[in-house]
């Protein structure tokens, strides 16, 4: 499967900055767990999830590819 480019350097720049986001949420999230201010499962499912997807997102951004529009949606940016 090759994976053409499909977003512009605005879609690129706007899904680098939420993978940023998403990732530094997800070690905001990790500190919390750690220190169990928040439920332990919750908590490191939560970080997996976060750090997932901004791990994604950023990749998306490096490979000017969205999934979304790959599946035939038109998106803003």
């Amino acid at each position: 499967m090759a994976f053409e480019c499909n977003i512009d350097a605005r879609g690129k720049a706007a899904r680098m900055k939420l993978g940023i986001r998403l990732v530094a949420i997800s070690l905001t999230l990790a500190v919390l767990t750690y220190f169990e201010t928040i439920p332990t499962t919750l908590g490191w499912l939560g970080t997996a999830a976060s750090f997932a997807g901004g791990a994604f997102t950023i990749w998306e951004a490096r490979m000017g590819w969205c999934a979304v529009r790959a599946m035939g949606f038109k998106t803003k940016i």
